[in-house]
């Protein structure tokens, strides 16, 4: 197995930076990535420390930073010790420079400003933690968007994750023994999605969840014909009401979030 130590150098919080990070080495097989992470940096003494850990760690240099002063001391230092540097933002920036005919600005964090988005995902986050697992019904219609589904559809981190996108989310699990409250069925402001997936990988999800909880393995909650008329229960609910359903089977909760969102987005417009 391969190793590396890369390093992650940002004026900012360095988010955009690890994100763009854990894209890049998701595409590789067989590499141990040892990621040093410094954040913030902002002055010639700080980048005076952190050179010395490179020195001891020699490795790949990943950073954002817009000052041309700290770029260019980056880059000299790194040559000199015969490592490479990769400006992470520069292409896209470029780019987008030639495109829209003016320059960029340079301005550490800018990503980062306290905006009105920055508050409606704050507020999102707010809104989906409490209405989370069928809590709230009362402030549903307040919501932009509800996830139905059986126990174990990946409801809740789906919300989350739709929360951090600014998507005011409650959601609602499915049980034949516990119907929904009415309201349920006549929300008009949020758009209702179905959340499903197979019989055989529910019930895995089931029972590995039972058994980090170091309960018995067998109980009504794995019993395969149980399992499946819950789904198939859920499933008349969703098409009686018209929702739209999405199958997480194979899905990442990116990729459902991304699916939510779609589904979102066309009903918008």
């Amino acid at each position: 197995m391969s190793r590396l130590h890369l390093h992650l150098i940002s004026d900012s919080t360095g988010e955009t930076l690890e994100n763009i990070a854990k894209a890049a080495i998701a595409q590789f097989d067989d590499v141990e990535v040892v990621r040093h992470f410094w954040p913030m940096v902002r002055s010639e003494s700080h980048l005076d420390r952190i050179m010395a850990e490179v020195e001891a760690s020699p490795g790949m240099i990943l950073f954002t930073l817009v000052s041309g002063e700290l770029r260019a001391s980056l880059e000299r230092r790194a040559s000199a010790q015969g490592l490479p540097t990769v400006p992470a933002l520069d292409a896209v920036t470029d780019a987008l420079s030639r495109i829209l005919g003016q320059e960029a600005k340079a301005r550490p964090g800018r990503q980062h400003v306290l905006d009105a988005a920055y508050f409606r995902r704050v507020d999102a986050i707010q809104f989906t933690v409490a209405h989370d697992d069928g809590i709230g019904a009362e402030n549903w219609e307040e919501a932009d968007i509800v996830l139905a589904g059986v126990s174990r559809t990946s409801k809740t981190p789906t919300s989350i994750y739709l929360a951090n996108r600014g998507y005011k989310t409650a959601n609602i699990p499915i049980v034949p023994e516990s119907p929904p409250p009415e309201r349920l069925y006549d929300l008009k402001r949020p758009l209702v999605v179905g959340l499903t997936t197979g019989l055989d990988r529910l019930v895995q999800v089931r029972r590995n969840r039972l058994l980090s909880l170091n309960q018995a393995p067998e109980t009504a909650y794995v019993d395969e014909d149980r399992v499946k008329a819950e789904i198939a229960f859920a499933r008349r609910m969703f098409a009686d009401n018209g929702w739209p359903v999405i199958d997480v089977t194979r899905r990442s909760i990116e990729e459902t979030a991304a699916a939510v969102i779609k589904l979102v987005e066309d009903r918008a417009g």
